[in-house]
């Protein structure tokens, strides 16, 4: 049924990753999938850039691979299947960009229950639900 997963992780939420990731794994299992998991961070303000390290972006970058590869290694699905993808820019539409490029027929996607502050200015897991071409699942912690 699903020949692609996407799995939107956020690296700095570690149970909601794990959620997300433990969901995805099962689906792929159950349907003997891809899975791809992305992490997307978002860009530094131009007015910071005067402050940080020339190499910053390359050693942020080196950094997220690594704690992303260590997650993929540790899930419970063949390594050939999985693969991983840090980007940087806005994060839903990253996300979309690459369930598209890719071919992702689910997005995995982790959120939290959303509290007033969400209501008012949404979240990234709604934008992703409102505007993919592909079916979405969001786990909720």
């Amino acid at each position: 049924m699903f020949k692609n997963i996407l799995v939107a992780i956020d690296l700095t939420e570690s149970e909601m990753t794990k959620q997300a990731i433990d969901k995805a794994a099962a689906l792929a299992r159950a349907f003997n999938s891809e899975l791809r998991l992305v992490n997307v961070q978002t860009l530094i303000p131009i007015a910071f850039l005067d402050y940080v390290k020339g190499n910053f972006d390359k050693d942020i970058r080196q950094g997220l691979e690594k704690e992303i590869a260590a997650l993929a290694a540790s899930i419970d699905h063949p390594t050939g299947r999985i693969s991983t993808v840090v980007l940087f820019g806005p994060v839903y539409q990253k996300v979309l960009a690459e369930a598209e490029e890719w071919g992702a027929e689910v997005i995995v996607v982790g959120s939290h229950r959303p509290g007033m502050d969400r209501f008012l200015i949404g979240s990234n897991a709604g934008a992703i639900v409102h505007h993919a071409k592909c079916s979405v699942l969001v786990v909720r912690q």
